[in-house]
Order: C-alpha cells, then structure tokens, then sequence
C-alpha cells in the first residue's frame, strides 16, 4: 500500500499516494473519474519512487472545491513536484491525466524531464469530441448514484473492461472510490463534466501545444472502455499524429482497453517500459 501524504494547494489539501523506491522520481495523473489508486501495478513495474495525487474533485481530494480544468490541476501537479522533492520528474498521464501532463510541461518546463502519455493527451478530431460528450451521461449516472460496497465491486466486476482483468487491484481501486458505504463514488460529477469540456474546447491545453514539449512517449490501447475495439484513439488518428510529430514516439499496446492499460501487470509492464527508456 502507499503512504498517504498531504499536499497544501489552493482551497486546501491535496491527497497523494507514493510509493517508495530509489532513483528518479515519477509522477502519475489519473484519469477524469479515477483516483491515485489507478498506479499499483505501474509502482510495482518500477524500482523508482512514484507519487500520485488524487486530483481536485476525485479520491480523497474530493471536497477540494473548483474551479477545476487542466490548468488548474497542473498548477496542483507543480505543487506536488515541488513539495516531494526533486525534479525535473518523468510525468506519466493516462486518459485525462495525459492532458493535465502536457499543460503541466507547457506551463512549468522546468519541472518535468519527459512525459508518457497513456490513452490521453492527444486531441481529439472533432467526430471524436463529440463521442466523448455523448457519453458523459452515462459517467454521470454513476457518479450520482448510491451504492454498498458490494456493488459498487459488482458494478466493475461486470464492467467489459474488467472481465478479464478483476484482480485484488481492481477491487481495491473500487473500494477506494467510494468514500462510504453506502455513499456516492468520490468523484464530483460537476467537476468531472466541467474539467471533460475544458479538454474539448479550452483553451489550456489549444495554447500548450504552441509551445516547446519535453520528449514525448504515447502509448495506446488497442480496446476502448468496453473492451471494444477501436480504442479511444483510432488507428488513423494516431498515425496522423505520428506523421505531424515525427518526435513523437508513438507504441501501440495491444490485448488492454482504455482501463486495464494501466490496470493490469500487461499494461502497465509497457508504461513502464516507456518511463525507463526516457530516463
């Protein structure tokens, strides 16, 4: 298990978990729903010390009031890189996190040595934009929904995602997002809507891509949510993008989804490589 440690931000404390280890240190951003409990496994892959915060809205860090948006949770990432010690740090963000990471970069370069971007970070084309809104509903349902313990673990055990992938893990990435049984899962869902429109049409991330990038490793998951294919990031989108950045380095991870490239000992072996070789 990770230590809990509190970091002082805007409006109060932000929780982070860290994982001890030697060498350079690691930050991971969790996704738009998620929380810090995303990182087992990526900890367990590395000898490195890695820290994760619970972002404002989401796990522990759930009553730190907005605004919210990838700026702001940069701005709450820098504070956790300068309360942890050294840096520049290697930023690995998945989904939502990829984004937080890419603005953290633009906006303090002087903090983060590389970024790898984990099924998130790359703009979407428009069709994909609004895929993404459409299924907000859904997220939100679940958000503002009661549950026992017990079904909140059944909810994800019967998640696609998770069907061949329910681990001790998993459960304990479950159990951690919801603060009380029975109770609501952690994450705000005002926050969660307001931080996925400022992806889609702020101006935060628009304006970090105008400006020098640290070496970037992008990694994508062959399945999206539900365990389908295409993933999040279709084929063509990627390859587009790799022949915009030819510095981008660019790794398809085949048999994960937009959940278990991060939740299973496969997915997170191939974001662990990616952190060892741009260290």
């Amino acid at each position: 298990m990770p230590d809990p440690l509190d970091v002082p931000v805007s409006g109060g404390t932000l929780r982070v978990a860290s994982w001890s280890g030697s060498g350079d240190p690691v930050l991971a951003i969790h996704g738009i729903t998620s929380s810090s409990r995303s990182w087992p496994f990526l900890a367990g892959a590395l000898d490195n010390p890695v820290v994760a915060p619970d972002l404002r809205g989401r796990g522990r860090s759930h009553r730190l009031p907005g605004p919210v948006g990838m700026a702001q949770h940069a701005d709450d990432c820098a504070a956790v890189i300068e309360a942890t010690g050294r840096e520049p740090v290697v930023v690995v963000g998945h989904s939502m996190g990829g984004f937080v990471a890419t603005v953290l970069a633009a906006r303090r370069p002087d903090l983060v040595r590389a970024l790898v971007l984990v099924d998130g970070g790359l703009p979407f084309p428009p069709a994909d934009e609004e895929a993404t809104l459409a299924g907000l509903q859904p997220i939100k349902q679940r958000l503002q929904s009661t549950y026992t313990r017990e079904s909140y673990r059944d909810w994800f055990r019967r998640h696609p995602a998770f069907a061949r992938d329910w681990t001790t893990e998993a459960e304990a990435y479950a159990d951690y997002d919801l603060p009380d049984s029975p109770g609501r899962p952690a994450a705000d869902p005002d926050l969660v809507e307001a931080d996925q429109l400022d992806i889609v049409g702020g101006t935060a991330f628009a304006e970090a891509f105008d400006k020098p990038l640290p070496p970037r490793v992008f990694l994508h998951a062959s399945r999206g949510f539900a365990d389908d294919p295409p993933g999040l990031y279709p084929q063509p989108t990627v390859d587009a993008y790799a022949a915009r950045w030819p510095d981008l380095d660019v790794r398809l991870v085949p048999d994960v989804n937009h959940y278990t490239i991060v939740l299973s000992e496969r997915g997170a072996s191939a974001v662990a490589r990616a952190v060892r070789d741009v260290l």
